[in-house]
């Protein structure tokens, strides 16, 4: 597992980042772990919407559409 410093925090931030840990029942590091991933997900989200955005608007699926066949399936398997 890798290991993240960050320098140079401001105090108040700092501070905030403790009161949260402590309001959510969680350590400083548990804070920070999740919190990090909370972005992160926000930012994959957003990468996997422009994706599903760019597929082009083919119109209908008529190729496969349904059909109500009310005939019995062939038996396949013993």
């Amino acid at each position: 597992m890798a290991n993240l410093w960050i320098r140079g925090v401001d105090q108040t931030l700092y501070d905030a980042l403790i009161r949260e840990a402590e309001a959510n029942g969680r350590s400083v590091e548990e804070e920070q772990r999740a919190i990090l991933e909370e972005a992160l997900q926000k930012v994959y989200n957003r990468q996997f919407v422009r994706a599903l955005m760019s597929i082009p608007n083919v119109g209908e699926d008529s190729d496969f559409e349904r059909v109500n066949d009310r005939r019995e399936a062939p038996v396949v398997f013993d």
